[in-house]
């Protein structure tokens, strides 16, 4: 991952909590019996993330709908269109949106967003338009809906497909890494505090990271292992996984409305 070109601007991170689930470690993690452990407990969080400068906004992935949520049994904390608005950011405003991945919890409520541009990973494209996302392994993961919201973007437009990297705004680059899926994107942000990297679920939990341990859906198994380890080496001041139920105690608390399901780094304005 090349560094950023000097021309840059800081942004303040805020990483929203929208929903979570109880499951256990033996379901989150891949194998999980290989590394001799007790099964236990375990609880995966839902997270979104809004980058803000000034006036600018960038929102980075959109979580899951109400619907899809309920329908998997995943509990709602907040609606993320209600979230963003607590935010006092209108979701019609056209704010560019980045898509790391086309999974359900990732990809939802995009009709919310009728008229941003919407960046997203060509090889996530190709591989959610064609003959591999009809099998089950693979579909399980997805969300129709969104699906077709994406093709209605794409009508009008506003679909942003890059090959591997592509600067969003002045300090905000997105580069598609792989491994979780064909298109697994990150996100680097320019903040107050140093460099931020938004993995997404490149890296689900920092003791995937830390443990080398997988998580349970992976479309492929070494490249994801590489991905971990390019991010062990990036300078990065914080490195914000996608579902870590740790991860907002690690960061500023937000009050107000999102009082406990929200955190932010650096400073904005």
């Amino acid at each position: 991952m090349p560094e950023m070109q000097s021309e840059t601007r800081e942004w303040q991170v805020v990483i929203v909590k929208h929903g979570t689930r109880s499951t256990t470690r033996s379901d989150a993690f891949m194998n999980y019996s290989f590394y001799g452990e007790q099964d236990a407990p375990f609880r995966l969080d839902y997270f979104f993330w809004v980058l803000r400068s000034g006036d600018d906004v960038v929102i980075v992935d959109t979580g899951y709908s109400g619907t899809e949520g309920r329908r998997r049994g995943r509990e709602v904390l907040v609606d993320p269109v209600d979230a963003l608005r607590a935010l006092d950011i209108d979701p019609a405003a056209g704010h560019p949106v980045v898509i790391t991945h086309a999974h359900y919890d990732h990809i939802g409520n995009l009709t919310a967003f009728p008229r941003s541009p919407i960046h997203i990973s060509q090889a996530e494209v190709g591989f959610w338009t064609g003959s591999m996302a009809d099998k089950t392994l693979f579909a399980h993961f997805g969300d129709a809906s969104a699906g077709e919201a994406m093709a209605s973007a794409d009508a009008d437009g506003r679909l942003r497909v890059f090959r591997e990297q592509v600067d969003v705004a002045p300090g905000v680059r997105v580069t598609a890494v792989g491994g979780h899926t064909p298109g697994q994107a990150i996100v680097e942000v320019h903040t107050s505090e140093g460099l931020v990297i938004l993995a997404s679920d490149a890296m689900h939990f920092h003791e995937e990271l830390e443990g080398d341990k997988l998580f349970q859906s992976m479309a492929d198994l070494p490249l994801s292992f590489e991905v971990l380890e390019e991010l062990r080496c990036r300078s990065a001041a914080h490195l914000i996984s996608g579902h870590d139920a740790g991860e907002l105690d690690r960061h500023r608390p937000v009050g107000g409305v999102l009082s406990g399901l929200a955190a932010t780094i650096g400073r904005w304005r």
